[in-house]
């Protein structure tokens, strides 16, 4: 890992105004190699078991594909889409034999010891990059408004309240194979910070508002601060929520 960092660490979980959880959130440091640490959210759809289990899926197929990573070695996007791969067949095996129709979205990112980064997602699950407070790069949702907003239809504003904000065009699960988009980032540097997050956190939040929380809080504080927040502008119809921030501290702080 190049001097002058050190990470921090957070992830976040709660099950908001819904009767079940089916949200999951998993941050792995490798177990051979330091400085290496994978981050992975799926939000869960289906029904109370059908969610849960496509999102337990998509962890179960992380920790496996990550203890075979090789980071000196091995593609890390090739590791990434094999990890959304995969965990859509699973759970596309799991829907044939319990009869249920689970889906999940997936957010992953992966740091290498050198910084490098890497990451991937399908579905509204997203990835935020920011390097102290400004945002540098987010995913963009494999969804219906933002097929609007790509078209130049609607606002981000307005896509955020619109009736069908919550229509997918592609997740893990579905008959069809998911898409799925890929970020690289050549070198992460101290004061960069990186978040992956269901839709049930950043659904209140403008991209500013989440870069200032982040820039100003510890990892920790800032995960409790966003599910905080985001429970009380839900107003007690709020989704489930979860989230994971990694911060690239200077070090000496």
């Amino acid at each position: 890992m190049p001097k002058g960092y050190r990470l921090t660490a957070s992830t976040g979980i709660h099950k908001g105004d819904r009767d079940y959880q089916q949200d999951q959130v998993l941050l792995l440091r490798h177990a051979r190699v330091s400085g290496c640490v994978l981050a992975v959210l799926a939000d869960g759809m289906g029904g109370r078991s059908g969610g849960r289990k496509a999102s337990d899926q998509v962890m179960m197929t992380a920790r496996q594909l990550f203890e075979r990573y090789a980071p000196e070695t091995d593609d890390a996007v090739v590791a990434l889409t094999q990890l959304v791969q995969e965990a859509h067949t699973v759970i596309r095996l799991t829907a044939v034999s319990s009869e249920e129709e689970p889906h999940s979205t997936v957010a992953a990112f992966l740091i290498n010891p050198g910084g490098d980064c890497y990451w991937a997602h399908a579905g509204d699950s997203r990835i935020y990059h920011y390097r102290g407070n400004k945002l540098i790069k987010r995913t963009l949702d494999h969804s219906y408004v933002q097929a609007l907003v790509d078209r130049g239809e609607l606002t981000e504003e307005q896509a955020n309240a619109h009736p069908q904000s919550n229509i997918l065009l592609g997740c893990l699960g579905t008959e069809n194979d998911p898409p799925v988009s890929t970020h690289f980032i050549p070198q992460l540097h101290a004061g960069d910070i990186l978040m992956a997050c269901s839709d049930g956190i950043w659904h209140y939040f403008t991209s500013d508002e989440i870069g200032s929380v982040l820039a100003t809080l510890s990892a920790r504080e800032a995960t409790e601060f966003l599910i905080e927040k985001a429970r009380s502008r839900g107003h007690g119809s709020g989704d489930n929520l979860s989230l994971v921030v990694v911060k690239l501290e200077p070090l000496g702080t």
